[in-house]
């Protein structure tokens, strides 16, 4: 016996062990199946572990934000956390993006950064930055261990802050020399989280009275639902299916929350905000008791915050209490997980509290879902989008499907003209707008649900920033539809120069596109193109049939635009409609407003 093996101390005790074989280890010990990465210098030990091991699959992505982003598909739909390992420098501030991403549309990911040496720290040595610092803004907590003594507990404690509470995205920073160092490792223990983080899952007993008595009591509720509801997990999506059929109420929801309650329901009213529908706005508008569940009143919803839904009791109920009374006053906050919050509602409504009787309410409604916001004009001779994404949905709605989506008009038409049945369907970038999200996110989706139809419904200009990514879907048979509602243009950034600036459209114009056939088939994938209305059906099919990755070139019609809309700076009862789109008034309505695109 040699002297290094009569000192190995993985012969010693399976607890020592590198840094690098912990962060392994803690991985397989969190359930980790799939880890989307990139390698450099400084995680050259972990990968080097990851080589040994068949435990956790390793997807080799093209930069470091896809990775990201195919961390926040595959959380997004699984209700899992999505785990990231890039190296130090320019991997760990290529991750700035999905950060920032996962925190504002409140998504778990846990990401491992390389890090230089402990004793080059602060010299500025080759691709080192000050990780903590850059992305303490956008994650819930990081950490920079010292310490391979302490980086078991920070590795716990990182997976324990991702998941719990308000989901969100945290950064552990491992130098090189605490990846080569050897130390004790322990599995997951209680202890290993702060005992002054410990997020409120339940709500507050009187304030879930207050609430009942005010929905019991209301002549025209609304319940506004919200991402937190699908962050809930599966439960919450079905106590609030079961309170709307209990109470008799109409449902709206924001972007994040589609799929939480099925927009086949009796129920729904559509999506709500800039680009909702003229019923939900209206709705919100005159509502006299609103049921906030999950979401946080961002500006999207509101518009103009001082006219939003003037006359309402608002009861808001969130886990986040720093989103409380944050945008929107309310009436009854209740702070907590909106599943164990439901449940008590419901248990309280159905002991104390008889159906309110809304049919006058229901009534009003109809009159708002007769004017059609949705209604388009069909062409024969040019796909328009609204069409594109219509037959999409009715072609791919009996199947397992996953729809993401990149950032612009092509996102809002998905979201208005692709139904939604189930939570953990709908994968898209709220918060930040992320142009070039849905293609990585659809990576991680496929790697989640490898039998499942998985669609990116793209736009020609989002879906060029992280275009690389179909490499990856291509080495790991990961079979995704790029569908791309190819305009020519920067759609949305060209409508609001249309509508706000004099139609000067300062380069909006996407002048030099690729063949984007060719380009799927240089990357070993299938290209396929459609410029006819009538040849849609027969190239979408064909689309889902293919067992590789597409990019499918779907020419619509350029000009068109996104509506219904709110004007920013506008009450929802100051809607612009489709038949009101080209007239005097939408001039007049964005006249001296300083809008948000």
């Amino acid at each position: 016996m040699t002297d290094s093996q009569a000192h190995d101390p993985h012969k010693d005790s399976p607890n020592q062990m590198t840094g690098a074989a912990m962060i392994v280890r803690a991985l397989v010990d969190h359930g980790v199946k799939h880890l989307f990465g990139y390698p450099g210098g400084a995680v050259l030990p972990i990968y080097d572990e990851l080589f040994q091991q068949s435990d956790v699959e390793h997807i080799l992505v093209r930069h470091e934000q896809g990775a990201g982003h195919a961390a926040e598909g595959y959380a997004r739909s699984t209700g899992k956390p999505g785990v990231v390992l890039v190296t130090s420098g320019p991997g760990a501030t290529n991750m700035v993006t999905p950060l920032t991403d996962a925190l504002m549309d409140s998504i778990p990911l846990v990401c491992i950064t390389g890090q230089v040496p402990t004793h080059l720290i602060g010299n500025d040595a080759f691709q080192e930055c000050d990780t903590v610092g850059i992305t303490r803004p956008c994650t819930k907590h990081n950490w920079l261990v010292r310490d391979v003594n302490d980086l078991a507990k920070v590795l716990h404690e990182a997976f324990y802050v991702a998941t719990t509470g308000r989901p969100g995205p945290v950064v552990v920073d491992v130098p090189k020399d605490v990846q080569f160092a050897i130390g004790t490792y322990h599995p997951p223990r209680r202890s290993d989280v702060h005992v002054s983080y410990n997020p409120r899952v339940k709500g507050d007993a009187n304030q879930i009275r207050k609430a009942v008595a005010l929905l019991a009591g209301a002549k025209r509720p609304i319940i506004y639902s919200g991402g937190g509801v699908i962050n809930s997990g599966r439960e919450a999506s079905k106590l609030l299916r079961e309170l709307v059929e209990v109470t008799g109420f109409p449902i709206t929801s924001t972007l994040m929350g589609l799929g939480a309650y099925p927009a086949s329901g009796p129920n729904w009213l559509g999506m709500l905000g800039m680009h909702g529908t003229y019923e939900a706005n209206m709705a919100m508008h005159d509502c006299d008791v609103m049921l906030c569940v999950g979401a946080r009143f961002d500006d999207r919803i509101t518009g103009r915050t001082d006219a939003f839904s003037p006359n309402s009791k608002k009861i808001h109920i969130d886990i986040d209490p720093s989103s409380i009374n944050k945008n929107i006053r309310v009436d009854v906050p209740i702070i907590g997980d909106c599943a164990n919050v439901l449940g008590d509602i419901l248990q309280v409504f159905k002991a104390e509290a008889t159906k309110p009787k809304v049919d006058p309410w229901w009534f009003e409604i109809g009159k708002w879902r007769a004017r059609n916001s949705l209604a388009y004009k069909k062409n024969n001779d040019v796909i328009l989008p609204q069409y594109a994404i219509h037959r999409l949905f009715e072609l791919t709605k009996d199947r397992d499907t996953y729809i993401t989506t990149e950032v612009g008009q092509h996102q809002m038409w998905a979201a208005q003209f692709y139904g939604f049945e189930e939570p953990h369907r709908w994968m898209t970038s709220g918060g930040l707008g992320t142009m070039g999200y849905g293609l990585p996110a659809a990576l991680g989706v496929q790697v989640a649900h490898r039998d499942a139809l998985v669609i990116d419904i793209a736009g020609d200009a989002s879906v060029q920033m992280t275009m690389q990514e179909m490499s990856a879907a291509v080495q790991f048979e990961l079979p995704i539809k790029i569908f791309i509602l190819n305009n020519q243009y920067m759609g949305m950034v060209r409508q609001w120069q249309q509508l706000l600036h004099g139609n000067r459209l300062s380069h909006s114009y996407s002048d030099s596109l690729p063949d984007f056939v060719k380009l799927a088939e240089a990357y070993g994938g299938v290209g396929l193109q459609c410029t006819k209305p009538g040849d849609l059906d027969a190239a979408i099919l064909e689309m889902i049939n293919v067992k590789k990755p597409v990019l499918f070139d779907c020419r619509v019609a350029s000009l068109e635009n996104c509506f219904p809309m709110i004007p920013s700076g506008k009450a929802h009862n100051e809607m612009l409609l489709p038949a009101e789109a080209n007239d005097e008034t939408t001039a007049a309505a964005f006249a001296g407003g300083k809008a948000l695109v």
